[in-house]
């Protein structure tokens, strides 16, 4: 009687295996047919890209008033960035320097008793 359940489980688990091989080899299938799928609609794409590159180079579009006005707003807009971008770097400066502290040997023995002031909010 043991050895009829030993053969059948050993069946079952052989028919198990194959059927999950299978349905395996049908996920992949359809995997590489979606791959395939999704490499056509790309080279679309790329086909599009440059069919409106080439059109632009032929053709490009132009307006002195806007372009000139759109340039100096860019221009602008860059120089803000900077500033900003100045501003910040001088906080975390500041900052690095406020939790770092000063050099040890530098410290009074007044200051290494104190803990730092919180940063506003």
């Amino acid at each position: 009687m043991v050895k009829k359940d030993v053969k059948v489980k050993k069946v079952n688990v052989d028919e198990a295996l194959l059927e999950n091989f299978v349905n395996l080899q049908h996920v992949l299938t359809n995997l590489a047919v979606k791959f395939e799928d999704l490499s056509g609609n790309i080279s679309r794409l790329l086909q599009l890209f440059e069919l409106s590159a080439k059109s632009f180079a032929d053709k490009p579009i132009t307006t002195p008033g806007v372009d000139q006005e759109f340039l100096k707003k860019l221009d602008s807009l860059l120089d803000q960035n900077k500033t900003i971008s100045k501003g910040i770097m001088m906080m975390e400066d500041r900052i690095r320097n406020r939790t770092k502290g000063m050099h040890p040997m530098m410290r009074s023995p007044q200051a290494t008793n104190r803990l730092p002031r919180p940063l506003p909010r």
